[in-house]
């Protein structure tokens, strides 16, 4: 369950109206919502992505049928549908922090490219249409219309039409709203910098990591590798649109040398050095196929300015699909060295934000984090997915 409101709106104590702003979504690898665009309608589904400036989508312009199986937004079925273009002041101020400028295409047209720190990417023009969002129509939403890119992952990829980008510059704002029967939320500000720095995404939600610790024992890291650099290396972001959470190298070091040391009683560590899940999450565990449960597991605190995330029992570990050896499952340890997949960042993903109720509050630049269950949640709302 997800509520979204498109806009800051005073709301009475204690009520939520059923009609407009509410989206579920549904959560497998990623975090995806359902909605159209266009006129006609069109539907399409959507990764959420706090960590992206961009929302797109897959296009497919050609008016034969596609032999492609990856769901796509037609544009040339839309009448509400309009290019913009490269002239046009909004095709400077949407794409202005992107590591590629925009440029023209052959019909004049703002053409972006968006790349990720997976190696994905995408390419295509920048447009406006209609989005229908649960009750709420939004005419005139920029977005990319994509006609190519390179996936990572492809299986998940062909699952989408598209990327939902909420970050600063997108058109998502949870916040503002009194929900009563929440846990008390805990605040911590969001850091921003002014000044462009070349490893700094000035775009995400960027908040102050202060500590990291495993059960109470808070690990010895010096406070110089928890903050972003003269560089803007070192950054700490909530990304709903990665999976896993990744740490700098000492940090994720530390981190995994403490958990080793707390589980040496409780779980049989993999021992196989080629096999690294992911790229970055290099420490596994081996548990029967048959074993329904796991232990009793030492938490992992995330210490924010004025608010910790603690990431306990079945969040820890991710059993790899596929992956066994002998009788035994393969679980992997989810935090992974950010360094060994090239960002110079830590990355908070969405897999410790399930059951938190987080808010993105913008008009007082902070996210707050309370405990939640999503399932009791959505019945509060009316959502029932």
């Amino acid at each position: 369950m997800l509520v979204l409101p498109l806009k800051t709106q005073e709301m009475p104590t204690g009520s939520f109206p059923r009609s407009p702003n509410k989206l579920p979504f549904h959560h497998n690898v990623t975090l995806t919502v359902s909605l159209s665009v266009g006129s006609p309608p069109q539907n399409v589904t959507m990764v959420l992505d706090t960590g992206s400036e961009l929302s797109w989508l897959h296009c497919n312009s050609t008016s034969a049928n596609s032999t492609s199986t990856r769901p796509m937004f037609n544009p040339n079925k839309s009448s509400s549908y309009s290019p913009i273009t490269c002239s046009s002041p909004t095709c400077m101020t949407q794409t202005q922090d992107f590591p590629i400028p925009a440029s023209c295409d052959s019909n004049q047209h703002c053409h972006a490219t968006l790349s990720y720190a997976d190696a994905s990417s995408s390419e295509g023009n920048l447009a406006s249409d209609i989005f229908d969002i649960g009750s709420s129509n939004i005419p005139g939403t920029i977005f990319g219309c994509m006609d190519s890119g390179y996936s990572s992952n492809s299986e998940e990829d062909f699952k989408t039409t598209g990327l939902m980008g909420s970050d600063f510059s997108g058109m998502l704002l949870l916040g503002n709203n009194n929900f009563t029967w929440l846990m008390p939320l805990n605040y911590t500000p969001l850091v921003q910098f002014s000044i462009p720095l070349p490893y700094y995404d000035r775009a995400a939600y960027t908040v102050k990591l202060q500590g990291i610790k495993v059960s109470n024992k808070v690990l010895p890291l010096p406070k110089s590798i928890l903050e972003p650099d003269h560089t803007g290396a070192g950054q700490t972001m909530v990304d709903s649109g990665t999976q896993f959470s990744f740490l700098l190298g000492p940090a994720y070091n530390a981190l995994r040398n403490e958990f080793l040391s707390q589980t040496s009683r409780l779980l049989r560590v993999l021992d196989d050095p080629n096999f690294v899940f992911q790229g970055a999450m290099d420490l596994c565990y081996l548990i029967p196929v048959n074993q329904k449960s796991l232990p009793n597991l030492p938490s992992v605190g995330i210490m924010f300015g004025g608010a910790e995330m603690s990431i306990s029992g079945d969040k820890l570990l991710y059993r790899v699909p596929g992956e066994t050896r002998g009788k035994d499952s393969v679980w992997c340890f989810t935090f992974g060295n950010s360094e060994l997949l090239g960002i110079e960042a830590y990355v908070i993903g969405h897999h410790h934000q399930q059951n938190v109720w987080m808010e993105f509050d913008l008009e007082k630049s902070r996210i707050g984090f309370a405990q939640v269950r999503c399932d009791l949640a959505s019945q509060r709302f009316g959502l029932y997915n």
